[in-house]
């Protein structure tokens, strides 16, 4: 019988995969379709793609697919061949990553969801077979150009802070069912204008898309592939970027420049800067923005007392760490941080 998960611990598969040579490719996709038994369809990814070799993080769901991978070069047309002999996911869009060093992941995790993206939505009426127009990247910027047109970033703060479209919309909320409803109480009185709804890859902005029609709002557009695709799109076609700065990636990256513009600052000496790192503190492991100065000045860590805490013994860090959830600890929009922000757009 084939095994379904993994052996071998997270350190050791990470330093193989910095021993190998082969180039690797990282990619993203997703796809709305109905999954009878998400077990059994995730056992089957889990097999093939193994066998594939293909790392990454793929969730699996009553209502789709959702997954961030890496693949060798090599495995590459077998690996789309595969996705595509599946009939809901044949023809899929795959972005392929702009700014990559093949070592996004090292190691394959596929695990069943309520939901790909988790909605908060109670409304048995809701469906997502009525959606937003997909727009490209040449029609996304021609839409920016029309004053009757407002663009709205459905992601979290930390991914908006290094990274956005010009004149995009902020929704100041820690998660995705949060932002839904929130969208549409700021959209109020807008009912006829050209609403755009972005994201990283697609997958939330096409839900949301759907969300807001849904509430009555008529010209609803939603980017397709999100930043990944027209970041790629822009490039192939010499097109002028709208995107300015960094695309906030869900990998070992944890981002991909699209543009030289830094709009954002090291969280710590307040110096342009928008690197993200996760603080070394295992007890901590905040995600923030740090520049080189400040990495050296504090060891990689967010504060002095992290810094003091990873000189300790190993054994006591983790006597100190025990029991501690880091899960959400992160720079987030419900931050003091972002209030001076949002009262500056009051007036």
């Amino acid at each position: 019988m084939a095994v379904l998960h993994n052996r071998i611990n997270n350190e050791e598969l990470k330093q193989l995969l910095m021993q190998e040579t082969e180039k690797r490719i990282t990619v993203s996709f997703y796809q709305y379709f109905p999954i009878q038994n998400p077990q059994e369809f995730r056992d089957y990814l889990y097999k093939h793609l193994s066998e594939l070799k293909v790392f990454g993080r793929i969730y699996v769901a009553k209502e789709g697919i959702n997954a961030q991978a890496s693949v060798p070069e090599s495995n590459f047309n077998a690996f789309k061949a595969f996705l595509y002999s599946i009939q809901h996911l044949n023809g899929l869009r795959i972005n392929i990553a702009v700014d990559d060093d093949g070592k996004s992941f090292w190691v394959l995790k596929v695990k069943v969801r309520e939901q790909i993206v988790a909605d908060g939505i109670n409304d048995e009426t809701f469906s997502m077979e009525n959606k937003g127009k997909y727009v490209n990247a040449a029609e996304m910027n021609k839409l920016l150009n029309e004053k009757d047109t407002v663009v709205i970033d459905m992601r979290n703060h930390y991914e908006y802070e290094v990274g956005h479209f010009e004149n995009a919309l902020e929704i100041p909320s820690d998660t995705f069912r949060d932002q839904l409803p929130m969208a549409v109480d700021m959209m109020k009185g807008n009912e006829d204008k050209n609403i755009i709804m972005y994201c990283t890859g697609g997958i939330r902005c096409e839900k949301a898309s759907a969300y807001m029609l849904h509430k009555g709002f008529k010209n609803v557009f939603h980017l397709e592939g999100g930043i990944i695709n027209y970041a790629k799109q822009i490039k192939e076609q010499e097109l002028e970027s709208k995107f300015i700065g960094k695309n906030f990636v869900f990998d070992n990256r944890l981002g991909e420049r699209i543009t030289e513009d830094v709009i954002a600052n090291c969280h710590q000496c307040g110096n342009p800067c928008d690197v993200h790192v996760n603080c070394k503190n295992n007890g901590c492991h905040l995600l923030f923005i740090q520049c080189s100065a400040c990495a050296e000045k504090f060891d990689g860590c967010c504060s002095s007392e992290c810094k003091d805490t990873v000189h300790l013994p190993l054994e006591r860090q983790k006597e100190i760490r025990k029991g501690i959830y880091n899960g959400k600890n992160i720079f987030n929009k419900s931050k003091e941080r972002l209030r001076p922000r949002l009262n500056e757009m009051k007036h």
